[in-house]
């Protein structure tokens, strides 16, 4: 096994993670070899796949931006958030509403304990790790208690988790948990991999993935928008990646938005 930094301790790191895996995607330093081997295999036979975390990472910022300035919503669960970069989204949120609160959840240890590390000084962010397939270990944490007011409305933030969740676990059975313990006018985000879109090469991923602890689950569009029921979607609805209210001249930072397709993955907004 490798020498393991402190931050570490107890961590499998030969084996890789999803999470530290888009960290490593995403320019972060919160990884290791075998995460970085794993992804440039990923790489090798999905070229796209650096323009898809990119991708994905904007539609997240846009995704808070609206909901804070159109529904008015400053409290965020942020599911599955994995190791924290730039632009994280109590970043996004502070920096528009100071008095915006942040849970981050994460069942990846590394993710953890550098959330832990970061979010020292912030009171309005807190990481739990637990388990998105067990929405009432979240929702009953003493994080969720301290800085999320589930009487007033909450957004849950499901991007790039929920195809992470085999079908056995019931994905539709834990997005309808978590919209039903929050209240009317709360919102979802949600970015998933689109199996409609995947090619030969792409399904390939799928080998590279089953090494991890989670595995990739892709779905149809029909599958995927079934998730959401009970949200009313925004406009454009459920949309490629870069299609979701690109931002004026996005082309320079998502050069998928001239090809959405080639995002692989659908994203919506809605709200309850």
């Amino acid at each position: 096994m490798a020498d393991v930094p402190g931050w570490a301790s107890g961590v499998d790191v030969d084996r890789p993670s999803a999470a530290r895996m888009y960290d490593y995607a995403l320019g972060g330093s919160h990884n290791f070899a075998a995460d970085r081997e794993a992804y440039a295999a990923v790489v090798r036979t999905f070229p796209d796949a650096p323009l898809v975390a990119r991708s994905n990472r904007l539609f997240l910022h846009r995704a808070v931006r609206h909901i804070q300035t159109e529904f008015g919503i400053n409290q965020f669960l942020d599911l599955g958030s994995g190791v924290p970069t730039v632009g994280n989204v109590h970043e996004i949120a502070q920096h528009l509403d100071p008095r915006a609160r942040v849970v981050y959840v994460d069942i990846d240890p590394v993710a953890v304990a550098h959330a832990e590390m970061l979010l020292a000084d912030n009171p309005g962010a807190a990481i739990l790790r637990a388990d998105v397939r067990d929405p009432a270990s979240v929702l009953g944490s003493e994080q969720v208690a301290a800085l999320l007011d589930l009487s007033r409305p909450v957004a849950v933030l499901m991007v790039t988790v929920l195809h992470f969740i085999r079908d056995d676990d019931d994905p539709a059975a834990i997005v309808a948990a978590f919209r039903d313990a929050t209240t009317a006018g709360s919102a979802v985000a949600v970015s998933h991999l689109v199996a409609d879109d995947w090619d030969d090469e792409s399904r390939n991923v799928h080998g590279v993935y089953d090494r991890t602890s989670t595995g990739i689950n892709p779905r149809t569009r029909e599958r995927i928008a079934g998730l959401l029921e009970g949200y009313t979607l925004v406009e454009p609805g459920l949309v490629h990646l870069p299609s979701w209210r690109p931002d004026p001249g996005s082309a320079a930072l998502d050069p998928l938005v001239d090809d959405p397709r080639r995002s692989v993955a659908l994203a919506a907004v809605g709200r309850r």
